[in-house]
């Protein structure tokens, strides 16, 4: 037996910053993790010898608009994040494409010497909804309680000028509103599949945040922690042992204890570990449906929605670096390559999904990050990650992954290959996450990569549902944080910083509460 002021169970990149914040504060910390390695689903390995796969998370832009790496110094653990510019790349089948660049003002000029009148209509868009877009991160980096959402929201400055326009901006679809800015589809097609990566499809209702948060790339930009996206946890990791903190793997945690209605710790195997307060970094499925006993399972947990996955990713490496017809340059590889011919093709791959079929012809992000970092391959060699939407995890007329895996990868590598012929050649290594990987290997339900669905109904305060958002539960002493929660899905840390001083407000708050004689 074994005793912690905290244990956090888990070790995915939030629950890894919840136990930094918590071990650097002073507090004897363990955290539990069931795999062989800490990360979640921001790990990497070498899976192919001499490239480094990540395993999930690879561009890292929320985090860099948080004071996360700053506030625990993980430049002193090794963490180096190399810079991405440009940010983004939109070939067309056509030949034509186009790029947005960390500075608005050259993404404005280059837009407008190509499509006169998109640049100006650029400059607009990001000029209306920065207040907006600045809004809601501040949101993100704080509990979502009604007060917060309501002062930041309405006494805020997130809506300015004629807000009836700005509130029925922000109520619509996001794949309607670029129509209100933007007349050339090249334009509209890569910020809508931009806007897709956070899963509601761009047809539904209030998802317009989604793509107004545009803006914010700008500000943060994008970045790579040099060695694979791994290396964020990893220097996480050692942050918390320099703290005193413990870290154990192949630890697997197989119930929280209670008694009465308060945490007392968890039991690993035939071991017992004890503390006064725990922090679920797991997903809130696995929270409430396995790890609490029966008796302490809230009814209302049974109301998250998971939904059917929505998609998968296929891992190559090359033996060469990616080159695409419509810009052979190094420029194109450095950028996230946002491919979609266009809005309809997004759609139609939404519709396959609905129907539990994989997309015939998916939208992909390409993301190729050994062009800005040569350790990830071997010299003259590439990793390249294809990310593509949608794919189902539960699939129609009794199909299994198992099944049409490789078909699928395969179709995937198709598509990609009409933008930057010669890669299929030129594959020396793969894996394929589809749905089911996602769900066996990193724990994500029905492999949804965000834990829930990120629809309104399950944001805010209402995530992962009502009385569970703000990071407390119905338990004494029991806590959550990870993709479950307030802000959700994504490299962020946003919930691991806010759940942790949430613990650290309630442990002070509980040290000052006089005692009754």
């Amino acid at each position: 037996m074994s005793q912690y002021d905290i244990i956090v169970v888990g070790a995915g990149h939030n629950a890894l910053i919840t136990a930094a914040y918590l071990a650097q504060s002073g507090r004897k910390v363990g955290v539990f993790e069931r795999r062989d390695m800490v990360g979640g689903a921001v790990s990497t390995v070498e899976e192919v010898p001499g490239y480094q796969f990540d395993l999930g998370g690879s561009a890292h832009i929320l985090i860099r608009l948080t004071p996360i790496v700053e506030e625990l110094n993980l430049g002193r653990y090794g963490l180096e994040y190399i810079d991405v510019d440009p940010l983004f790349f939109a070939p067309f089948p056509d030949g034509d494409s186009l790029y947005i660049h960390r500075s608005e003002q050259r993404t404005i000029e280059a837009l407008e010497a190509k499509y006169p009148g998109e640049g100006e209509a650029y400059g607009r868009f990001i000029d209306e909804w920065r207040p907006f877009a600045r809004v809601v991160k501040d949101l993100f980096l704080s509990t979502p309680s009604p007060l917060n959402l309501g002062r930041k929201m309405m006494f805020g400055k997130a809506i300015q000028g004629d807000w009836k326009r700005a509130l029925q901006a922000i109520l619509s679809p996001y794949g309607e509103v670029v129509d209100r800015y933007f007349k050339e589809e090249k334009v509209k097609a890569p910020l809508t599949w931009m806007a897709a990566q956070s899963g509601p499809p761009p047809s539904e209702p209030m998802t317009s945040p989604f793509l107004l948060w545009h803006p914010l790339y700008h500000e943060g930009g994008i970045a790579r922690p040099r060695g694979g996206s791994g290396m964020l946890t990893q220097a996480l990791a050692r942050h918390i042992e320099d703290h005193g903190g413990e870290i154990h793997t192949s630890a697997g945690v197989d119930e929280i204890l209670v008694e009465g209605r308060r945490v007392t710790g968890i039991r690993v195997g035939s071991d017992t570990y004890h503390a006064s307060t725990v922090v679920a970094g797991s997903h809130a499925l696995e929270t409430f449906g396995r790890l609490l006993p029966e008796e302490h399972r809230p009814a209302t947990s049974r109301n998250m929605r998971v939904g059917n996955g929505f998609g998968a990713v296929l891992r190559l490496a090359l033996d060469k670096p990616v080159r695409y017809a419509a810009d052979p340059s190094d420029d194109a590889r450095t950028a996230l390559q946002l491919i979609a011919d266009d809005r309809a093709q997004i759609s139609r791959a939404y519709g396959d999904y609905l129907r539990g079929e994989p997309a015939k012809d998916p939208p992909i992000v390409g993301m190729s990050f050994s062009a800005v970092d040569d350790t990830l391959a071997p010299p003259g060699g590439e990793v390249l990650w294809l990310w593509a939407q949608y794919f189902p995890y539960e699939l129609a007329g009794g199909q299994t992954w198992e099944q049409i895996g490789p078909r699928v990868a395969e179709s995937i590598l198709d598509a990609f290959e009409r933008r930057a012929p010669g890669t299929k050649e030129s594959v020396v290594g793969s894996l394929f996450q589809h749905p089911e990987w996602l769900e066996a290997n990193l724990g994500l339900f029905r492999g949804n990569v965000m834990h829930l669905e990120m629809s309104l109904d399950q944001m805010f305060a209402l995530r992962p549902f009502l009385g569970m958002s703000e990071y407390r539960t119905h338990l004494k002493g029991l806590y959550l944080t990870g993709a479950s929660t307030h802000p959700g899905g994504g490299i962020m840390g946003a919930s691991g910083r806010n759940a942790a001083r949430t613990v650290l407000g309630d442990v002070e708050r509980r040290r000052w509460i006089p005692v009754k004689r």
